[in-house]
């Protein structure tokens, strides 16, 4: 589950911000939608996943991540499991090749045929 946050400015139309201007609007209204279109609900720990695409840097989820480049180890196609979920939207997903922190974007649930 996403969270957005929306700062919808609560003054007239006429009134607007100028460059060099020191008035500025003051009334905000802050709007939390929970963002459900975001698939993230079929996701939990032990789901298969399979990666959609290949990320550029991967960074492993040892206790000392190392970030490097993507040289051919994740690609398209392969297939993972979800091991835990970390902030923004990032998953520790275990390959074949280890384990590594990889961005919901990149990769989707595996679903599978009975």
């Amino acid at each position: 589950m996403a969270l957005s946050f929306t700062s919808i400015p609560k003054c007239p139309s006429s009134s607007r911000f100028s460059y060099g201007s020191t008035q500025l609007p003051l009334n905000l209204i802050i709007k939390c939608e929970l963002n459900t279109n975001g698939g993230s609900q079929k996701l939990e720990i032990g789901s298969p996943i399979i990666v959609i695409e290949s990320p550029k840097l991967l960074k492993t989820a040892a206790s000392v991540p190392c970030l490097r480049p993507n040289v051919g180890l994740v690609k398209p196609g392969d297939v993972g499991r979800i091991v835990s979920r970390k902030p923004m939207d990032v998953w520790a997903v275990r390959l074949s090749i280890g384990t590594y922190l990889i961005d919901r974007k990149y990769f989707k649930p595996l679903e599978l045929e009975e």
